[in-house]
């Protein structure tokens, strides 16, 4: 029988050439990652480095700060090209140092001056085939098998990345400075019995010193913490369960880059950074990490302690702000080392001596409002004054500052431990401090009795005499000139603001009988002013109890005058008569933006547009361009008014200052209006300018949609809040219920532009919003406006 030949079938040719793919090391994988074969090498100079797929990542040199150049990894689409993880932060090496993934599979860094590697991957084993950069930020050693031997996920610095998690006896280190990636004083670790912590080291060695998170009594026991795909960061039981959330903001890792940093001022926070703005305008927008959650929530007040630096070094004070602690130092103290504040404050002047007679007329005291240095003192004394206190310390060479509360006073010596200033604290600081020989604030009797002997021992005397009342005669002189030429032209110097007298301005509203308006602390009347030729004004009257204090009040009334933009109302000049406080302002003709919008007839999308754009443009000026800073604190309809040619006018501004307020990223009573609110006025959180950007959301998408933010008669429930309503129809592409039907096409789209930029202004978190140059610059059209997430603050749950 003939022998007849049997080609194989094509299910067998596939599973063969799926063995081939198997046992294949490099074109197998090559399309999913970039591969870097064993004899391949990195030398340290500019731009060089190996990229992920995707090139989000690179694992490669940067130099730092001209110090030295760092093996690192870092986000690498950004402009800001942040470090995730390092090899040799307490090593730098020179230029033209090298990184290489030798033949026999090693990874090792040599520096140009040394035969020994600096740094070497401590792989689990030999066989090494590959190396590669991952997509998810993890760089890898890998055999023939596709098996990690050696990750950077596995080594981490101070930084974790989704997909990453923390095991037993894993640490993150914080870095020393934001620009020295040496190992810092601070720590977060799984300890191997499950214990999860924050503490702090005692630099220069590792060994802990202090636990400062969790609270003391407070335990969290795990296995694992876990950075998810979700974005939510949380300690695990062996079974997965989750025991503690440490940050629950889910983000969508399409959309945005991600970190969890443990900082080098020890805050561990969450940051995000939006992928899909083009990185060659990202400068120009300002566009940074956003901090998504963090813990603790405050550093400053959450280590106490007896002994070592605390959290911002010693002499020093710590101060919780928006961005994280500011360390700070006392008047008469400056920084030991500028670049690095953790090190604390040195004293800038000579310290009493013990041995100095009467060397107590040589200090004063500097007083600190909610400061303190607790637990640290030597002496402690109740139902005493301050200035009882102050007299002892002055009394005691070792004495270098007080700390007073409630008719007791704690006695401090240096160096000072612990400090923080916070609004919680009801306690003052009293610093003593050296008289500077050049310093005129303090000039007491001693003075005059260390001088007199030479005085009267000559007949200089009797000329000095003559000399001080020639003076005296002259200012006397010259100050009631000034009084009278004020009197004549009242102004304030150096700005066209009128001194207006309480009776000139009875007379101009006619005894204050027509009323435009009404506020929380004011009420507004048109007047006529006689003296310029019938001029009509707007004359806000505010309440007995603002602006008690002349000086604090001209002050205030000085800065509102200097401000001058084509849309803010301009202050024309105030009164400030005994208990009467008034500001005089250009009368607007067309009335505010609440009754344009809300009236009978509905205006047009032009007109609104402009307002709009005006209403921002006005905002940018008082945040960013004028010559102080003001945060408006009460934007919507009411205080947007309308000049001759209907040009938006921003009014009100500056009268938070007015009402005593403290706009240095400090918690400050409420002050806006309900609706156009900022949730962070009834969260306690500092208020920024950033409230400013929310109540300006909620006043967008007013003038979008035509209606006021709340409108209790709607015919479904749903239709109530604007806010709600407008992201669901946007949500469900239904944005023609917002609008009337003879709306132009194009208008429709320009206008549904906007109702993104207001769901980026309303966000809950004010990292999230953008600042009023980028809210500007979108209503332009000068910047791409990217789909925003949902605002947080939405009630109701659409299904």
């Amino acid at each position: 029988m003939a022998f007849q030949l049997q080609y194989p079938s094509p299910f067998l040719l596939l599973l063969l050439l799926i063995l081939l793919i198997q046992i294949m090391p490099f074109p197998a994988i090559a399309q999913t990652q970039k591969n870097i074969a064993l004899g391949t090498s990195l030398t340290a100079k500019d731009g060089n480095c190996w990229t992920s797929p995707s090139g989000d990542f690179a694992f490669g040199f940067q130099e730092i700060v001209n110090h030295g150049f760092i093996l690192a990894i870092w986000f690498n689409k950004i402009p800001e090209r942040t470090i995730v993880w390092s090899a040799n932060g307490d090593n730098l090496v020179k230029k033209g140092s090298k990184v290489e993934l030798t033949e026999d599979g090693r990874l090792m860094l040599k520096d140009t001056s040394t035969v020994a590697p600096i740094w070497t991957a401590d792989a689990a084993a030999s066989g090494v085939a590959y190396a590669a950069m991952l997509d998810t930020g993890n760089f890898v050693l890998v055999n023939q098998d596709s098996n990690n031997l050696w990750e950077s996920f596995s080594q981490p610095t101070d930084t974790i990345l989704p997909t990453q998690t923390i095991n037993h006896g894993s640490t993150l280190f914080a870095r020393r400075t934001p620009s020295n990636y040496s190992r810092g004083r601070f720590l977060f670790t799984l300890e191997t019995g499950g214990d999860l912590s924050l503490r702090i080291t005692n630099i220069p060695l590792d060994y802990v010193n202090l636990l400062y998170w969790p609270p003391t009594g407070t335990s969290y026991n795990g296995f694992q913490v876990i950075f998810n795909q979700s974005g939510s960061i949380y300690l695990a039981a062996q079974t997965r369960s989750i025991i503690y959330m440490i940050s629950d903001k889910t983000v969508s890792m399409e959309d945005y880059y991600q970190r969890a940093t443990l900082e080098y001022n020890g805050v561990f926070r969450h940051h995000v950074y939006p992928k899909s703005i083009d990185s060659n305008n990202v400068k120009a927008e300002h566009v940074a990490w956003s901090s998504l959650s963090f813990m603790p929530s405050n550093i400053c007040t959450s280590i106490t302690w007896y002994a070592g630096p605390s959290a911002c070094g010693l002499n020093s004070l710590c101060k919780n702000d928006e961005e994280g602690p500011v360390c700070l130092c006392p008047h008469g103290y400056s920084f030991v080392d500028p670049s690095d504040e953790l090190k604390g404050c040195r004293q800038n002047f000579v310290s009493q001596s013990c041995d100095e007679a009467s060397s107590e007329d040589l200090f004063y005291f500097q007083e600190m409002q909610n400061t303190d240095w607790p637990l640290t003192y030597y002496e402690h004394f109740n139902n005493v004054s301050d200035d009882w206190c102050k007299q002892n310390c002055l009394n005691d060479c070792f004495c270098a500052a007080l700390v007073f509360k409630e008719d007791a006073c704690w006695k401090k010596g240096t160096p000072f431990i612990n400090g923080r200033i916070d609004p919680t604290l009801s306690s003052k600081a009293l610093i003593k401090v050296r008289e500077n020989s050049t310093d005129a604030r303090k000039h007491d009797s001693s003075t005059f009795k260390r001088i007199e002997p030479i005085l009267l021992s000559s007949s200089a005397f009797l000329n000095f005499f003559l000399l001080f009342i020639t003076c005296f005669l002259v200012l006397r002189i010259l100050n009631y000139r000034k009084a009278n030429a004020n009197m004549l032209y009242p102004v304030i110097q150096g700005i066209n603001l009128k001194c207006f007298t309480y009776t000139e301005l009875k007379q101009a509203t006619n005894g204050f009988t027509e009323e435009l308006g009404r506020g929380s602390f004011s009420t507004v009347f048109k007047g006529v002013l006689a003296s310029d030729n019938g001029k009509c004004v707007a004359v806000k009257r505010l309440d007995t109890t603002v602006g008690e204090n002349d000086l604090k009040f001209r002050a205030e009334v000085s800065s509102i005058g200097r401000t001058n933009h084509r849309n803010l109302v301009q202050l024309v000049g105030f009164c400030n008569e005994r208990q009467n406080r008034i500001l005089v302002y250009e009368f607007m003709s067309n009335g505010s933006l609440e009754s344009f919008l809300f009236g009978g007839s509905r205006p047009s999308w032009c007109k609104r547009k402009e307002i709009a754009l005006g209403t921002a443009r006005g905002l940018l000026y008082l945040h960013e361009l004028c010559s102080s800073q003001i945060i408006h604190c009460d934007i919507k309809p009411q205080n947007i008014l309308l000049d001759d040619s209907f040009t938006a006018r921003i009014s009100d501004f500056g009268v938070a200052k007015l009402l005593m307020m403290d706009q240095t990223r400090m918690a400050t009573k409420f002050r806006g209006t309900k609706g156009y609110a900022a949730p962070e006025w009834f969260k306690s959180l500092p208020i920024t300018v950033k409230a400013d950007v929310y109540s300006f959301g909620i006043l967008l998408l007013e003038i979008v949609c035509c209606r006021k933010h709340y409108e209790a008669k709607m015919e479904h429930e749903g239709q109530m809040i604007l806010v709600d309503w407008a992201y669901h129809c946007s949500q469900q592409s239904k944005l023609h219920l917002l609008f009337e039907n003879n709306e132009a096409k194009d208008d429709i789209e320009e206008m549904e532009m906007y109702l993104k930029i207001a769901f980026w202004c309303i966000q809950d978190n004010p990292a999230f919003r953008p600042t009023m140059k980028n809210v500007t610059r979108m209503l332009e059209g000068n910047v791409e406006v990217l789909t925003p997430p949902s605002p947080s603050s939405l009630q109701v749950q659409w299904k």
